[in-house]
């Protein structure tokens, strides 16, 4: 079984997953409702734990309780996080396939993989923000919240926000990707519509920020066929988020509206040649073990 883009004709690449013989055109339209449903009721779980457990919260305009910054964090990262296994249920009740197809084509996240792209997506990351703290900007005065509170908002981040990067990543990199992949032999239909959603659904803050998502969600993507699993994705995407959440949790920033749509030019050229080396960086490596690491189980 191959893993590239460019795979022979006679071999089922990454997208092409769930193109089984139990496949029926409405198994996808069905799947993604199911996923939909489940992702919405799966995000209010979490919310409702920690209203339960911090009793007596202020209440804002309308009534409704505050959660503490942390709290509402760790809260928004453990719903997404959640919906991995609303997926991987999709995919085998309703596409009747091996849940494990959603994470790679070998059936099963590939650690020892997701290890080596670690070891290329974190010092990229580091280099990103270095250069973003090089770069000029507003003046804006930043107060350092103790280590009391940083390390409270710091735990939730380094603990959390790879679950909500995989969760992420496996709706929009897998099953978008792989349910496109059922109607369609081309990848493209899916690679477009699957970075587009991506933007979308953090908003729209400024044409640059926007344009830095969706070019991400098609980097990501272009690499989850290429290499035949997710966890390339996985690891650029949980990275660039427990990087920048470290920050903002260093500085009071974790109540923060802002997200990456709020981009300016120069920070989005910036993130997106650093996404672009990692992704050089991870095709050549994956050329290397393809053997060792790409099919293994």
């Amino acid at each position: 079984m191959t893993t590239t883009l460019d795979a022979p004709r006679t071999a089922v690449s990454y997208d092409r997953l769930a193109r089984t013989e139990h496949h029926r055109w409405w198994r996808p339209l069905a799947g993604t409702l199911l996923v939909a449903v489940g992702a919405l009721v799966v995000a209010l779980g979490p919310y409702l734990v920690a209203l339960a457990a911090l009793p007596g919260l202020p209440v804002d305009g309308d009534g409704l309780p505050v959660l503490p910054d942390e709290a509402d964090l760790a809260a928004g990262l453990a719903g997404l996080g959640l919906v991995i296994p609303v997926v991987l249920l999709a995919a085998r009740w309703v596409q009747r396939r091996p849940a494990g197809t959603v994470s790679s084509v070998a059936g099963l996240l590939r650690w020892r993989w997701l290890g080596r792209c670690a070891l290329l997506a974190v010092p990229a990351v580091v280099l990103m923000y270095g250069l973003l703290f090089l770069l000029p900007g507003e003046d804006e005065a930043v107060t350092w919240v103790g280590w009391e509170r940083f390390a409270l908002g710091a735990a939730v981040v380094v603990l959390l926000t790879p679950f909500q990067a995989a969760g992420e990543e496996y709706v929009f990199r897998g099953w978008l990707i792989q349910a496109f992949g059922a109607w369609f032999r081309s990848p493209w239909p899916g690679i477009v519509v699957s970075s587009v959603a991506f933007g979308l659904l953090h908003g729209y803050g400024t044409p640059w920020g926007m344009a830095d998502l969706i070019f991400f969600g098609v980097v990501a993507a272009v690499l989850t066929i290429r290499t035949g699993g997710l966890e390339a994705a996985i690891v650029l995407h949980a990275a660039g988020n427990v990087a920048g959440l470290l920050v903002a949790a260093a500085i009071g920033g974790l109540g923060s509206d802002e997200t990456a749509t709020d981009a300016d030019a120069l920070v989005v050229v910036v993130d997106m040649v650093m996404v672009t080396l990692y992704a050089a960086a991870v095709l050549w490596q994956s050329r290397r073990v393809e053997g060792q690491f790409l099919l293994s189980r």
